[in-house]
């Protein structure tokens, strides 16, 4: 059994910047895709950026590229997210995934572990 823990969540200002960590349990970290989406209050869950195995590709969704980075340490089990440049509109659960076929896209059904979710706080 795969286990996911996120971390790094909180309340910031407009501007400021967080990190969120997931580190995972399990010996084939190395091999999965990882992915990060995030859940408004009332919205449906999007997806965020992912991560190929290698941590060579990433994808980001549009709103985010330039502010967001997606990042991974095979060696700590770890997938980051950092967070610049917050916006209000950036407020959320943002939960990670994690793909045993290395898949490192949008959908959210081509996951098959998931975290319990951190929540980010944008203020005004």
């Amino acid at each position: 059994q795969v286990q996911l823990v996120e971390s790094g969540g909180g309340l910031v200002q407009a501007g400021g910047s967080l990190r969120l960590s997931c580190t995972t349990s399990g010996r084939t970290f190395g091999s999965y895709g990882m992915g990060w989406f995030r859940q408004a209050p009332g919205k449906e869950r999007e997806f965020v950026a992912a991560v190929s195995w290698s941590g060579d590709t990433s994808y980001a969704l549009t709103s985010v590229k330039g502010r967001f980075t997606i990042s991974r340490d095979n060696a700590k089990n770890t997938v980051y997210l950092q967070l610049n440049s917050l916006k209000p509109e950036d407020t959320a659960v943002y939960y990670c995934a994690a793909s045993s076929t290395g898949y490192y896209g949008r959908s959210a059904y081509s996951y098959d572990y998931w975290g319990q979710g951190t929540q980010v706080t944008v203020s005004s």
